[in-house]
């Protein structure tokens, strides 16, 4: 299907008419014909020039090639664009922001993985960030089609990737950080109030935040339960996993019920993860209760195709061009040939038929 981006542009082809109704009639003088020493021809000749119009006149094809050629330049500035089939399109409809907490709490070596050559067997002891970095890879996995961003934080939150459907660099970014690198103490609240400030500047509506910490709040200068209260305003939902052995005390010791409360706060929910297998099946938990989304985008691509009528113009006008070229080749041949083959008096006695003409 073609679509005319300028439809008003077709009014021009109304301008032949208009100019030839009530335009004036173009007219030029100039010597009908040209010979060098005219005056003397004149007094050989005993002729006497005279004025004279001469109307020109195209013929049938003529006026059919000047309207085609003026249809074509119209179209063209109508600019004409080939308008192709829909398109579809699926984009996420959620941004997905996960806070890892990277205290040195988090180097407590009491979680096990499964051996990747032997699922039956286990690969030893390794601390807590090792085991969540396995599970988060092993879980964005199957989150091919959400936007993820990542927050680390210690004493300080730091936005370690922005909201990104490029999950290997998500994913390498991840792997890339290590305990203590963003201090040994745990800023909970304030990473809350950080992934507000970053979802802020996402048009997504849909938007939730995964926190893992293994110790309670230390160092945060918004209390956790006021940045829910916020993030609730800003229609975020938090799911947040406590990890390792709630029996610790002092700092490695995991306030339950306040985790607790920031998921009630915010319409989200906790969860507690003692193990690598409880760490996945929190994850699968929260694939079940956030199923992908999406937002079905439909364009229809648009080429624009102006070129091919000035194209054909153009064509018509270098066709024509080489056609009258030849015609004139081919009379001045004959003329040539003419002049050879007659008489020189005969040349003479024609030249009383020359006279000046002009036209008006």
């Amino acid at each position: 299907m073609i679509e005319f981006v300028y439809p008003w542009a077709f009014i021009l082809l109304l301008a032949p008419i208009l100019v030839t109704l009530f335009a004036p009639a173009y007219k030029e003088r100039k010597s009908s014909i040209k010979v060098p020493y005219f005056a003397r021809l004149v007094d050989v000749t005993g002729e006497t020039p005279q004025s004279g119009a001469v109307l020109l006149n195209r013929n049938n094809i003529q006026r059919i090639i000047v309207a085609f050629s003026w249809l074509c330049i119209v179209t063209a500035i109508a600019k004409p664009e080939m308008i192709g089939a829909p398109i579809k399109q699926e984009k996420s409809a959620r941004d997905l922001m996960v806070a890892v907490d990277l205290s040195g709490s988090m180097s407590v070596e009491d979680f096990t993985l499964p051996d990747k050559n032997n699922t039956a067997k286990l690969a030893g002891k390794v601390n807590r960030l090792v085991a969540v970095k396995d599970v988060l890879n092993t879980f964005v996995k199957s989150r091919q089609h959400d936007r993820l961003g990542l927050i680390l934080f210690g004493d300080s939150p730091y936005l370690q990737a922005p909201f990104t459907d490029d999950i290997p660099t998500w994913q390498a970014l991840l792997n890339e950080s290590d305990i203590g690198m963003a201090g040994q103490s745990t800023a909970f609240g304030d990473a809350i109030g950080l992934a507000i400030s970053v979802f802020e500047q996402s048009e997504t509506q849909n938007r939730v935040l995964i926190v893992l910490t293994d110790g309670n709040d230390t160092a945060s200068k918004v209390p956790p339960v006021e940045a829910a209260k916020v993030a609730a305003a800003h229609e975020i939902k938090i799911y947040a996993i406590a990890i390792g052995d709630p029996s610790a005390v002092g700092e490695e010791k995991v306030d339950l019920d306040l985790l607790q409360e920031i998921a009630d706060i915010t319409q989200g929910k906790s969860f507690q993860a003692l193990n690598s297998d409880e760490l996945l099946q929190v994850y699968a938990e929260i694939d079940t209760l956030e199923p992908q989304q999406f937002d079905s985008l439909s364009f229809r691509p648009r080429i624009s195709v102006h070129h091919y009528p000035i194209i054909l113009f153009v064509s018509i006008y270098l066709i024509a061009l080489f056609i009258v070229n030849i015609r004139i080749r081919l009379l001045l041949h004959k003329q040539k040939y003419a002049f050879v083959n007659n008489e020189p008096e005969d040349q003479y006695s024609k030249m009383n038929d020359y006279k000046e003409v002009s036209h008006d």
